[in-house]
Formats: structure tokens, C-alpha cells, sequence
């Protein structure tokens, strides 16, 4: 079913129109976090800021990453310049993700879900899994077992160089000039070990919440391999303290997104409440929270 079929024009053009300042509002906020954090572990130095600032700069790196996502389908700023150079400049180069290849995978990711053909299936289809499974792979996550496999790979991405392509290259040099930026700012300024937490966050806690959010996108849903939506992927309904420390932005309105990819992120709430209204998700059952999804995925073994 056409999702545009459920929609008059004025709602169409309600939930797809894009917002130059409601975009604006995204990337600054994580960026004031990302400075409030520092500020809050430079001048407060001790083992609770310091964790605090490991979850807050890991879900803030998560953030980021949304932008890449957003700036990739061209949907959160109306210029497609001013999209290219947010999802690279303001995000993407910071953590280290390649918005134009991160795109070409995801695309086939919204044409093939549902499918046996989808590029992301491994991360979701071994669900649920016992919870002493997802136990080691948080416990994987927060102690940089993940992470330092990504660390891993930039490694290998620097010390082959000379064979990437000139577009994989610029992508890998920019980003380590970005992360070298921001070490010598936070050095200049007396805290350079700000910038180790950083790493750190990158290497735990952000691969945390990385994996928390594929979980709740498609793990676990009613039917893999539906072409549905609603019945391969899935909506959460969150409060304030988990879109702060696990999923910013809105982006638990996954199913949304799949049915519309050109509605920008700050509308997908909207376009939940229209189909809401118009009883297209009366056979839907939405989970509330986290837990609650973590719960509803795992079984006892």
C-alpha cells in the first residue's frame, strides 16, 4: 500500500515541507550538549561527571550520526549544499562516518526491507535472543570490545591510504583532521584529556546506544519478511531521559520513516499522529520505553 494514499495533498506537503531553522535547532543542540558536557567534566573533574559525560557524548556521537542519516536523504535542511556540508562538516567527519557510502547501503536498506536481500538483516534477525546473549553483547559494547574494532579499521583505512579512492580518502583525512582539530582546541584550553573521553565515549557507550537503536528499528518486529512496514519495523514511544541518553532527534519514529524517507525527522511525530488518526495503525501495538522493548525481545535460556 502507497503510504502517499493515506495522506491528502495538505498533509503531504505538511509533513515533507522542510525547516532551515527546525534543522538549525538539531545540529546546534547536539553541538551545546557536546560543549556543555566538556565544560561540566573540565570544571567538576571526578569519576560521576566523567561517566555522566561517557553517556551524554555517546548518545550526543549517536546524534551526529543522525545528522549524517538525515543530510543523506536530503530531508533536514531545504539545500542540498547545506545538507552535503552539515552531514559532512558538522557531523559525519567528527565520528568518523562516510555520509555518501553510509547512503549508498542504506538506500538498498529501505528498498530491500522486508526481504531477504536487505543489507542490515544481520543486525536484527537472530532476535529475540536469550537475555544472556544480549547481556555479552552490551557488556561487549561497554567494555570497547566493538569499538576497538572500529578503532581498528580507521587504523587500517590510515595505514593503506595510497589504495583508497580519492573519495574514501578525502572522507578518512578530513575526519582525522576534524578529531585532531578538536584535540588541540581542548588542549589550548588546558583539558586535552577531554578529548580521550571523546574516544572513549566512541568506543562504549556510543556503541551502545548504536546498538539499542538497530534493536529497536527491526528487532523483534512481527515479520522480518514483510514488505509491510508495520509489520518489519518499528515505532517507539520514549520519554524526555531516554531521547537525551539513547535516541535523539525523534528517531524512534523508525516505522515512519520507512514509510515516507522524504519526511524530515522533526515531522515524523506528525505523520505518526495523522496515520494514528486515520486508524491506519489499529492492528499496531506500540511499546513504551526501552525496557520495555529490551523485555519483548529476549526470552529466557
Amino acid at each position: 500500500m502507497n503510504i502517499r494514499d493515506q495522506l491528502t495533498d495538505a498533509e503531504l506537503s505538511a509533513v515533507t515541507e522542510r525547516s532551515d531553522w527546525r534543522a538549525t535547532r538539531i545540529v546546534l543542540f547536539d553541538w551545546t550538549v557536546i560543549v556543555g558536557t566538556f565544560y561540566l567534566m573540565a570544571s567538576y573533574p571526578n569519576p560521576i561527571t566523567i561517566v555522566l559525560g561517557l553517556f551524554l557524548l555517546g548518545a550526543r556521537q549517536l546524534g551526529l550520526g543522525v545528522i549524517v542519516h538525515e543530510t543523506g536523504h536530503r530531508s533536514l535542511f531545504s539545500s542540498n549544499k547545506l545538507n552535503d556540508f552539515v552531514g559532512n562538516w558538522l557531523s559525519g567527519y567528527w565520528v568518523f562516518s562516510h555520509k555518501d557510502a553510509y547512503m549508498r547501503g542504506h538506500l538498498k536498506h529501505h528498498q530491500e526491507a522486508g526481504k531477504e536481500t536487505d543489507p542490515d538483516l544481520g543486525n536484527y534477525k537472530s532476535f529475540p535472543v536469550t537475555h544472556a546473549s544480549l547481556k555479552r553483547k552490551f557488556t561487549r559494547d561497554l567494555t570497547g570490545q566493538v569499538g576497538w574494532r572500529r578503532i581498528k579499521s580507521i587504523y587500517r583505512g590510515l595505514k593503506n591510504i595510497r589504495q583508497l579512492d580519492e573519495e574514501a580518502r578525502t572522507y578518512l583525512l578530513r575526519s582525522v583532521g576534524a578529531n585532531a582539530g578538536m584535540l588541540l582546541v581542548l588542549t589550548v584550553l588546558g583539558h586535552g584529556w577531554l578529548y580521550w573521553v571523546w574516544v572513549a565515549a566512541f568506543m562504549t557507550t556510543h556503541m551502545m546506544v548504536v546498538r539499542i537503536r538497530q534493536i529497536a528499528e527491526h528487532a523483534g518486529v512481527p515479520n522480518h519478511f514483510d514488505t509491510d512496514p508495520r509489520l518489519n519495523t518499528r515505532t517507539l514511544y520514549i520519554n524526555s531521559l531516554e531521547r537525551l541518553f539513547i535516541a535523539p532527534h525523534r528517531v524512534n519514529y523508525h516505522l515512519e520513516h520507512h514509510m515516507l524517507a522524504s519526511v524530515p525527522i522533526y515531522r515524523l511525530e506528525k505523520l505518526h499522529r495523522i496515520l494514528v488518526n486515520k486508524g491506519y495503525y489499529d492492528d499496531v501495538t506500540f511499546q513504551r520505553g526501552y525496557l520495555d522493548l529490551l523485555r519483548n525481545v529476549t526470552v529466557s535460556g
